[in-house]
């Protein structure tokens, strides 16, 4: 009898936690090996119990999912990994799935799309939801792709400004950034001043609005 594809959950959320567990607690061929709400306690289950799939939240208390794959992937333990996130999916899919990660879903998609996923990715796939499909596929047809409301604007950013700029549409500060990627105040305003050239703006208020107009489309 074939052994049960072994998951790894991390959420800082218990409720989405837990009903997720319960969800693949009901599949005969899905297991729950362990749970995880933190970037440094994600590493460390990851570490000891090798799961066959990890399902990471992007957003952390301690980090970011983007920390979590650079660091597993330095180490040699990144496991196929499905991101699960509330953020728009063309802003980061794309880049996360160039860090390592194997899959990107919304949190909002139903729970036998996360299984489906899990089950996937398992098996040496790829997923995403159907636009990501789209676009992942026009890009390999040689077709342009570009949504100038919401991509075109970030294309320039790197993936730590990217980060940067994200928490800050959060509300954080440079104190409360600093900590989380594991770097000093001053480094995140040195990022910060870089996007905002890049993006055109000239202060922080703006930089929010300018998130929160993106987020709302």
């Amino acid at each position: 009898m074939t052994a049960p594809i072994r998951v790894l959950l991390v959420d800082d959320h218990p409720i989405i936690r837990n009903g997720l567990r319960a969800s693949i607690q009901t599949q005969t061929d899905l297991t729950v090996v362990g749970e995880a709400g933190t970037c440094a306690s994600a590493i460390a289950q990851t570490s000891e119990h090798k799961p066959d799939v990890l399902v990471l939240d992007l957003n952390l208390p301690d980090g970011s999912g983007w920390d979590v794959l650079e660091q597993l992937r330095k180490r040699g333990d990144l496991p196929p990994t499905l991101i699960l996130s509330t953020y728009d999916e063309q802003q980061y899919a794309r880049r996360l799935l160039r860090s390592g990660a194997r899959g990107y879903l919304m949190k909002e998609e139903p729970t036998e799309n996360i299984i489906a996923a899990i089950r996937r990715i398992h098996q040496g796939g790829f997923a995403a939801s159907q636009k990501i499909t789209d676009i992942l596929m026009s890009t390999a047809a040689g077709e342009a792709h570009t949504e100038p409301d919401k991509a075109a604007d970030t294309a320039e950013l790197s993936d730590r400004e990217l980060q940067i700029f994200t928490m800050i549409g959060e509300g954080l500060r440079n104190k409360d950034i600093a900590p989380r990627i594991g770097v000093s105040e001053k480094t995140v305003a040195t990022y910060k001043a870089r996007l905002m050239v890049k993006l055109g703006i000239n202060s922080t208020k703006d930089l929010l609005e300018h998130f929160q107009k993106r987020s709302a489309k």
